[in-house]
């Protein structure tokens, strides 16, 4: 491994829990402590935990933010008045496309934090930085990474973050999802996560992270890496930067209408006037194979529309099938029969609505 990639303050645990390492983002990351498999049914049936602190949290603050950010992202976070309340949105472009999608959190009109991707945190800053310039906004931006992440995901990580920081359950019991709460002056739990089941993210100092991991380790939270996240999102809808979108794609061509507010006629969003002049003509679609095989991205995609392309695909562990997303013709509805090519050979697949499985439970159809 690289000695130029970067590492997170857990990374000698992961070593020292027998972690197999790989390159993400630029990110010296574990994609598995053993069984990936172990790891998926872990975290759908009981609680596993994240190393996420590649990804970063940038403070916005200043005169000007909540303008800034209304500017800045396709969401609009007008929508948000209550302190700690977070919106998932896109970044976009000037052509519409996606930049990064992040979330962002809000606790004054002039106090904000954006979570971005790893693999896009510095391409993120400086365009933050240019529009900022470019349009007179008076704000300041404070990249922290000077904190930690680690997500708790399952059924019982809520419970099992209780046992492990008693005094947290008070600040965190009534949190809806979405919403975040300081429980103390640097340390942000956050009810959100992406791998289709309850739990908390949590921010907090760097030089803490390793403590809470190996005492969440002792209350019976399974490690989990790169591999099991990817499965568990797949399986509850959730895109991939770099895969499902990217620069040169539309949120609407990857299932992320709903993240773009055209609500308000007065506010122009960066890329808005792209979106707005060019009609939809493809769209993200679940997909479910009908037959032994697993679908990767880029896959080509046959359907009575036109071709398109696999953009994620796996074998559910969950469900015990291959299933995938991919950008395919508008029109394309569940139900439909669609094939794939994998190793030259077409096979059958069926167009499926997302998510695929939802708080453990394995949807229809």
């Amino acid at each position: 491994m690289s000695s130029a990639l970067k590492r997170t303050p857990l990374f000698n645990v992961h070593i020292e829990s027998g972690a197999k390492v790989v390159d993400f983002g630029g990110w010296e990351m574990p994609l598995a402590y053993g069984s990936q498999l172990e790891e998926h049914h872990a975290v759908r049936k009981d609680a596993g935990m994240f190393d996420v602190s590649h990804m970063l949290n940038i403070d916005v603050t200043g005169a000007d933010s909540k303008a800034f950010l209304r500017r800045l992202l396709a969401n609009d976070v007008a929508r948000l008045s209550v302190s700690g309340k977070a919106l998932y949105s896109c970044m976009l472009n000037f052509q519409g496309g996606v930049i990064d999608d992040l979330i962002v959190y809000f606790f004054a009109a002039d106090n904000w934090r954006v979570v971005v991707n790893a693999g896009t945190a510095d391409k993120d800053i400086a365009w933050m930085q240019r529009v900022a310039h470019a349009e007179h906004f008076d704000v300041v931006l404070n990249p922290r990474r000077d904190l930690a992440m680690v997500a708790v995901q399952g059924p019982n990580a809520r419970e099992k973050l209780w046992a492990t920081r008693p005094a947290w359950r008070v600040a965190t019991e009534a949190l809806a999802p979405f919403v975040a709460t300081l429980v103390d002056e640097l340390t942000l739990v956050a009810r959100t996560g992406y791998t289709g089941e309850d739990g908390f993210e949590v921010v907090l100092p760097a030089t803490q992270a390793e403590a809470l991991w190996r005492d969440l380790a002792a209350h019976g939270v399974r490690p989990c890496g790169l591999g099991a996240r990817d499965t568990l999102r797949l399986e509850a809808g959730m895109n991939l930067y770099g895969q499902d979108m990217d620069d040169f794609v539309h949120p609407q061509e990857s299932g992320l209408s709903w993240t773009v507010s055209l609500k308000d006629a007065q506010r122009q969003f960066i890329g808005r006037a792209a979106l707005e002049a060019v009609p939809v003509a493809h769209s993200l679609v679940g997909l479910k194979l009908l037959e032994r095989g697993v679908m990767r991205a880029h896959m080509k995609v046959r359907t009575a529309q036109g071709e398109g392309e696999v953009t994620s695909g796996t074998m559910s562990p969950t469900i015990g099938i291959s299933v995938g997303m991919a950008r395919v013709p508008s029109g394309a509805q569940p139900g439909d029969k669609v094939e794939i090519e994998i190793r030259g050979k077409w096979a059958p697949a069926v167009v499926a609505p997302l998510p695929f499985v939802r708080h453990g439970k394995i949807l229809a159809p």
